[in-house]
């Protein structure tokens, strides 16, 4: 009988965005401009009209203008930012509205693809509108008529970003300032996903019609030695294939290489659009299936079925001359292609823990 007593676990803590952040300190900083105010905290609304209290670690005056600072709460989620002190600079200007510069940390544009120009600072649309708005506010509370300044710096940003994907979408020297709703949600797939699609745009947009969709570092690096690609049409994609799989319905490419691992490429012919094993698991009777298919005798079956994980399954195979790798690419080509528009043309590799390649469908024209 179950413990009804027993302690439950804790719910994950939500967090707020590095967009918050910055809307927060932008906020302080010409609060203390225009009315001479000194907190320790400041009150903003995020998009949907949650009301947030933020502690600030300083607000202060510099010599031309104001300058506050937070450190970032991801909550529970392991954002690569969490922790780090994201800070606004904030200066007056005789000419209405807000115009934004990437400070320290803060990343450029150096690629077109993406939503914002080259040349402009990292700093999202969202992001913006709501360090726009929350300034806009102020300057009407206070009976300011000018403009404002603000240049965004996360410290140690610069080191940061290099565990992102920003140097591979181009955004050069920092991080990006992000966020829709100006909260982080635990263990969010929404960042990851929207960032393969940034990949798969940039790509397109830089010239690079075949791209190549990978699980992770030993996949790239198997594309890398199959084609040769640079970094920028390699598509990070980790198990989120049906992120890269349904956005080239809108964007497509006129060719697409899927390589990953032969368990997670199993998955994938099994039809499975998260790869992660807490969405999917591998399934030992359709491999053994696939590999009567191919020609495996009924001892060969059920030694798979039995088998402790895929790739001892595919080791067996293989020893009587089954190619199970390439039936399952093919399967996994064959559901790829029910998914991306028809003139996308798809190949599909697997490759073993050493990055050899043990399975492979498809081909170009």
């Amino acid at each position: 009988m179950r413990d009804e007593t027993a302690e439950q676990p804790a719910p994950l803590r939500s967090g707020l965005t590095t967009g918050s952040c910055a809307t927060a300190t932008s906020l302080a900083a010409a609060r203390l401009l225009l009315a001479g105010e000194t907190n320790d905290a400041i009150e903003i609304t995020l998009p949907k009209g949650k009301c947030v209290q933020m502690r600030l670690e300083f607000c202060r005056l510099m010599a031309d203008g104001a300058e506050a600072g937070t450190l970032k709460d991801a909550g529970d989620d392991p954002d690569v930012t969490h922790g780090a002190l994201v800070y606004a600079q904030v200066r007056l200007t005789s000419e209405p509205g807000t115009r934004f510069i990437a400070g320290e940390g803060v990343g450029t544009v150096t690629r077109p693809g993406l939503v914002l120009g080259v040349g402009e600072p990292a700093i999202n649309p969202v992001p913006r509108r709501m360090m726009a708005e929350h300034l806009s506010q102020a300057a009407q509370e206070f009976g300011y008529d000018g403009g404002f300044e603000v240049t965004i710096c996360v410290e140690n940003g610069s080191a940061l970003a290099l565990k992102t994907m920003n140097p591979r979408l181009g955004i050069l020297g920092g991080l990006s300032i992000l966020g829709t709703s100006g909260i982080v949600r635990p263990f969010s797939c929404a960042a990851y996903i929207a960032s393969i699609h940034q990949g798969i745009d940039v790509a397109r947009t830089n010239g690079y019609q075949h791209i190549a969709a990978c699980t992770g570092n030993a996949s790239e690096d198997t594309m890398r030695r199959v084609y040769q690609f640079p970094d920028i049409a390699l598509i990070e994609m980790g198990d989120f294939v049906g992120a890269v799989l349904k956005h080239l319905r809108k964007t497509p490419v006129e060719r697409l290489s899927v390589c990953g691992g032969f368990g997670k490429i199993s998955k994938l012919a099994a039809g499975h659009m998260d790869l992660h094993s807490r969405h999917s698991s591998i399934d030992l009777n359709q491999l053994a299936q696939w590999a009567a298919d191919a020609g495996a005798d009924a001892a060969l079956q059920q030694s798979i079925r039995e088998a402790n994980t895929s790739q001892q399954a595919l080791a067996m195979a293989a020893a009587v001359g089954i190619a199970l790798g390439n039936t399952v690419c093919q399967h996994a080509l064959d559901f790829a292609r029910s998914v991306v528009p028809a003139q996308v043309e798809v190949e599909v590799f697997a490759i073993d823990r050493q990055g050899g390649i043990v399975g492979h469908a498809g081909g170009f024209s």
